[in-house]
């Protein structure tokens, strides 16, 4: 039955070309008309990834190449979404690993990489953007074949097939002297060579591990997997497993049976084991459950994913200006549109906090929470969110803590590497290799703790002008580093309430950097600005100038004031402290701080 059916995903880091090559390969398989219009990185339908320009969800797409029906997954290139990537890897038989020509295999491929060899998937080698001027091939290859090695690749999987490709071009090649550059062609005919046909069990019947969940405005939950054996039929009676023991979750019928066609799903009456399909019409069931027929009482096991590491506190938005700009204010509301998005997502998970209107959310690192907080104002929520904060471990050999230590790689021009390894020093990072990487570059590598990172970003971008490359991932968990210094500047926060006024704002330039425009909103307890110094300092942001009946020379109406600092909502988080929030709404966000009335900041602060 799953002869002719081959499953793959295509795993890389951040910004190697993974959804640029996918077009390439529709293009090529005849899956669009040659006039046809057609968008770049068509599978990047999301809004926030189209402006981003990341994948943000696993996406599950199909075409037939030479009688072969394809299944491909375009997965996520960033770590904080290495939850999406790890749980279709289960329904997969072969991976490409795509690497950039010239940045070569960097901390995400090695990331996915490993879970993908641990699972015994065979790998395809596809060097891509081979056509920039700066192309390092040896060198790339040589350290895709270092990394193998190190994540304990077999013989099988060390003879990986390379293929050198331009997905902005179009063309695929198996050796860069002899072959014309003209098509996709030889990457479509490795991939029906070298990875496996679809791997299912003989002679059971009908189930499937349910791997993504998505809702659909007409059809409601649609739950995507491999059939890993027997037929799928319209209206035959399934049941829904859970591991643990939580048995039997639901019982009901199979009414709706898609598959992937392109970048659309179509309705089909039956389907094979071995190809990946998507359910629609059960109520209860989600990721890692098990949809069978009645026969099969044990659930099939699911890929344990890794933890989260840090969490943010969500609460309901208890500002003045709350309810001004969006719709979903109640912590009812906000509780059940985050329960819905862990019950999806499984890399993030959620719990109620002892404070009655908040929630902890827990994921992988700021990026992941930041998607979350955007696509939830998009959707007309008002939120209060709290600094992030680690999530520590308890060593139960020593009873000691640990904490989770981050592998990053910094890629910087040579003039800027003092600064950024002394500042990541600073922050409890240790350097483990320091190689140079191109003509007047530097890649460094060091193991840091993750609660160093927060915050440090928009310093490391300013540090080197704009132009350093920072990527991490989650290594390991290890005893706590000790004190990091958070943040060396004080706020300005405001104690009145009213529209800021030019007059105010230019003498409170001189005492640092300012947040506010001129008749934007303020409101006491906001924050308006950072101090030039280490203490907090009080301003009134909305105070005039005194009339009299003296005449002026006219000069005050030329008060020039300097574009106020714009954070976008990932600085935001990463910039507040503890005492501090960040106000979300569908058109603003504010900095503020946690207790607005000035008496009972002075009064917390006491008993801290």
């Amino acid at each position: 039955m799953s002869k002719n059916i081959k499953n793959l995903a295509i795993i890389a880091h951040v910004d190697h070309g993974k959804t640029t090559l996918v077009d390439a390969l529709f293009k090529q398989s005849g899956l669009f008309r040659d006039n046809q219009q057609i968008e770049t990185c068509a599978m990047d339908y999301n809004d926030l990834e189209r402006e981003r320009g990341i994948t943000i969800l696993a996406k599950c797409t199909s075409f037939s190449w030479r009688g072969t029906k394809l299944n491909i997954v375009d997965t996520p290139g960033h770590a904080d979404f290495g939850g999406e990537v790890e749980r279709i890897l289960s329904m997969v038989d072969g991976v490409l690993v795509l690497v950039d020509a010239s940045e070569g295999p960097m901390p995400q491929t090695k990331f996915v990489l490993s879970k993908a060899l641990a699972l015994k998937l065979n790998p395809i080698v596809v060097v891509n953007k081979i056509d920039k001027s700066d192309t390092r091939i040896s060198e790339v290859l040589n350290e895709v074949f270092d990394l193998f090695i190190a994540l304990g690749a077999n013989d099988t999987q060390l003879d990986f097939p390379i293929i050198y490709s331009s997905g902005r071009g179009g063309w695929a090649v198996r050796n860069l002297e002899n072959e014309e550059r003209k098509d996709m062609a030889p990457l479509l005919d490795m991939i029906i060579e070298h990875i496996p046909d679809a791997s299912i069990v003989e002679d059971e019947p009908f189930k499937m591990l349910v791997t993504m969940l998505e809702y659909d405005q007409y059809l409601g939950r649609i739950l995507t997997g491999k059939i890993l054996s027997g037929v799928a039929n319209i209206n035959d009676p399934v049941h829904v497993l859970r591991n643990g023991n939580s048995g039997e979750v639901e019982r009901s019928r199979l009414t709706k049976l898609l598959t992937f066609e392109g970048l659309k799903r179509i309705s089909i009456e039956t389907a094979v084991a071995g190809d990946i399909i998507a359910i629609a019409g059960l109520e209860k069931a989600t990721v890692a459950d098990t949809i069978s027929a009645l026969d099969i009482t044990t659930p099939i096991e699911a890929i344990p994913i890794d933890p989260p590491t840090i969490s943010i506190t969500f609460s309901v938005n208890d500002s003045p200006l709350a309810g001004k700009e969006g719709k979903n204010l109640t912590s009812r509301i906000i509780g059940d549109r985050l329960f819905k998005e862990a019950e999806g997502n499984v890399s993030i998970s959620v719990k109620r906090s002892s404070h009655e209107e908040s929630y902890e959310v827990a994921g992988r690192g700021e990026l992941q929470l930041g998607i979350l907080i955007e696509t939830m104002r998009r959707e007309g929520f008002e939120l209060s969110i709290g600094r992030p904060n680690v999530l520590f471990h308890k060593d139960e050999n020593t009873g000691g803590v640990l904490e989770p230590i981050e592998e990053l790689f910094v890629d910087l021009d040579d003039e800027f590497t003092g600064t950024v390894i002394d500042k990541l020093i600073q922050r409890k990072g240790e350097m483990i290799d320091m190689r140079p990487s191109g003509v007047g570059k530097t890649r460094i590598k060091f193991l840091i703790p993750t609660r160093g990172l927060i915050g440090y970003y928009g310093e490391f971008l300013t540090d080197t002008r704009g132009s350093g490359i920072m990527n991490r991932s989650f290594h390991s968990y290890a005893p706590h580093k000790g004190l990091i210094e958070e943040r060396n500047r004080g706020v300005l926060v405001s104690i009145s309430s009213g529209k800021a006024v030019p007059y105010a704002l230019f003498f409170l330039k001189e005492r640092g950097t300012l947040f506010v425009n001129p008749s934007d909103p303020v409101y006491e307890g906001m924050i308006v600005g950072e101090h030039s110094r280490e203490n907090e300092l009080e301003v009134n942001p909305i105070k005039e100038k005194q009339l009299s009946n003296c005449r002026a020379s006219g000069k005050d109406d030329n008060i020039k004031l300097p574009p106020p600092r714009q954070m976008s909502l990932e600085q935001a988080i990463a910039y507040i402290k503890n005492d501090e929030r960040v106000e979300v709404t569908p058109k603003s966000i504010r900095l503020r701080k946690k207790y607005l009335d000035q008496a009972t900041r002075k009064k917390m602060s006491r008993q801290q």
